[in-house]
């Protein structure tokens, strides 16, 4: 069994997790068809994914207008119901907090994670937020952990787009500075060994879950 460090629920404590760390970030354009079967098939691979223990849920619709991304999130709570995945949203604290959301992932050019902890504790909910922040490099993982982020997903490590790819050596140095991260970018069943190598406590994905029946690959990642 794998271990690894992880700040789970809203303890504000370190735990120690019993397995690796997986992370299923949303992106319902992948789907076929017309956007009412897109949203749909995506719910579903929600439910998915949280009946096969999937840690954390990124709701990436980035493109719907606030309204529809609003109620996207409600349903996607409401399936969520009774499982221990949580649900964080892109960005949008607002959204977050309006749907009960368990925290937020920011952009690597977000707002702090201070911002987001002031503004949940102005909506008086007596709960903390679950925060992660999206890195490139050494130097992100560094300002994550002194802005008491819960965790990182670093990327790209493998997979080539409009940045840079990162590499396992970038990782393996982010890794060094004492915080979870979660490797993204290119991350297969066969080359997430790799990560976890370098010292990632996980791994996070957009095909890896939406490509593959999600049960099998977290049986796979956590033999």
């Amino acid at each position: 069994m794998l271990y690894a460090l992880a700040r789970f629920g809203f303890t504000g404590n370190w735990l120690l997790a019993t397995a690796l760390l997986l992370y299923y970030i949303t992106d319902r354009k992948q789907f076929a068809g017309p956007e009412p079967e897109r949203r749909e098939r995506l719910l579903q691979k929600i439910e998915e994914a949280s009946r096969s223990g999937v840690d954390y849920i990124q709701l990436r619709e980035k493109d719907l207008p606030s309204r529809e991304l609003e109620q996207l999130a409600r349903e996607a709570m409401r399936r969520l119901a009774g499982s221990k995945s949580k649900l964080l949203m892109n960005s949008r604290t607002d959204i977050a907090l309006a749907v009960g959301a368990h925290g937020v992932h920011l952009r690597s050019n977000d707002i702090s994670p201070e911002d987001v902890r002031k503004v949940w504790r102005d909506a008086g909910l007596g709960t903390v937020p679950i925060i992660a922040v999206s890195c490139h490099a050494e130097s992100g993982v560094v300002a994550a952990k002194q802005s008491a982020a819960h965790f990182t997903v670093f990327g790209p490590v493998f997979e080539k787009s409009r940045q840079a790819v990162a590499g396992l050596d970038e990782l393996r140095a982010g890794c060094r500075q004492g915080m979870p991260i979660l490797a993204l970018g290119g991350v297969t069943l066969e080359n997430a060994p790799l990560c976890i190598a370098a010292g990632a406590a996980g791994v996070a994905g957009i095909r890896l879950f939406q490509d593959n029946e999600i049960e099998s690959v977290a049986k796979v990642l956590r033999l």
